[in-house]
């Protein structure tokens, strides 16, 4: 039996999206996340409403117009080609998506109190990062984290772990507003790379609580499946052999600071002193030409 926290792929769409979470469907006030399939000449027109949004390709381009101002997503062929170019639109802003030959694409979306300008970022501006070592490398794309993009409250970044290994490791949390650590409601949404023959490939995803606020999710999880985390330890993400991993992390808290500030399980935050004499997987970066190391994080 599936926990209320988990969204298998099909099962979430609404008014035309393929996933559409919302603080309403999720149970809390902040982060959101809505995907959509367009086909070879299609639009859509929406509305930010009290959202920010950060619009993201995750296969093939589009172009993004809001109040007289037009950007073209260059895209990407899918979410294994590196990062992607992305376009950001401020709360109450009427916007459109339209595309020529047909994609997919990801509606990052929070509360926000301020209404920010429709912006465009490249995708040579985004930060390519590896964190961990071994069989915890994984790949980050930093596009919407708070040290790299100004916005109001939304926090956004793709990561990629390569088939066998282990991400968002150690389990880690930010369910309080403390000095260490910041209240954030968090959407990860997988994509899983198929195997030869189209084989489909999976991975596992853990969320777990504290005695003062318990939660228990365990899920296999496939291309197009959600996890909720409301509060508690998330973490690992594990790919499955053979099969990378990509998935889609949304935040948001009712925090006043914009900040990614965590704090791992104590139990196993010791792994990663066991990085310094690991090298970075070779199979990283995938798709990608340039990268920062680091050690930290999801």
């Amino acid at each position: 039996m599936n926990s209320q926290y988990y969204i298998a792929a099909g099962s979430g769409g609404k008014d035309g999206f393929d996933v559409a979470v919302t603080p309403e469907s999720a149970d809390w006030t902040e982060s959101s996340l809505w995907t959509i399939t367009l086909a070879p000449g299609e639009s859509v027109d929406l509305n930010s409403a009290e959202n920010e949004i950060m619009i993201v390709p995750l296969s093939g381009s589009a172009t993004v117009t809001s109040e007289g101002t037009k950007f073209d997503l260059v895209g990407r062929a899918s979410v294994f080609d590196g990062p992607t170019d992305f376009v950001y639109v401020g709360r109450d802003s009427v916007y459109a998506i339209s595309t020529v030959d047909g994609g997919r694409f990801a509606l990052c979306g929070a509360r926000a109190g301020n209404t920010l300008p429709f912006r465009y970022v490249p995708a040579v501006d985004i930060s390519v990062e590896l964190r961990g070592a071994g069989n915890c490398s994984r790949q980050v794309h930093n596009f919407g984290t708070a040290d790299t993009f100004e916005a109001d409250s939304l926090i956004a970044c793709e990561v990629i772990t390569p088939g066998g290994n282990w991400s968002s490791y150690p389990g880690h949390k930010h369910d309080e507003n403390t000095a260490n650590e910041s209240a954030l409601e968090e959407i990860y949404y997988f994509e899983i790379a198929p195997g030869p023959d189209d084989s489909a490939g999976f991975g596992y995803h853990r969320v777990y609580g504290t005695p003062q606020r318990p939660i228990e999710v365990l899920e296999e999880v496939r291309s197009g499946d959600v996890v909720l985390v409301p509060h508690g330890y998330h973490g690992p993400s594990v790919a499955a052999p053979g099969y990378h991993m990509y998935y889609l992390n949304v935040m948001a808290g009712p925090g006043k600071e914009r900040a990614w500030n965590i704090v791992d399980d104590p139990e196993h935050t010791w792994i990663r002193s066991t990085w310094t004499d690991q090298p970075v997987d070779p199979r990283l970066p995938l798709h990608s030409s340039s990268t920062d190391s680091a050690s930290e994080g999801a």
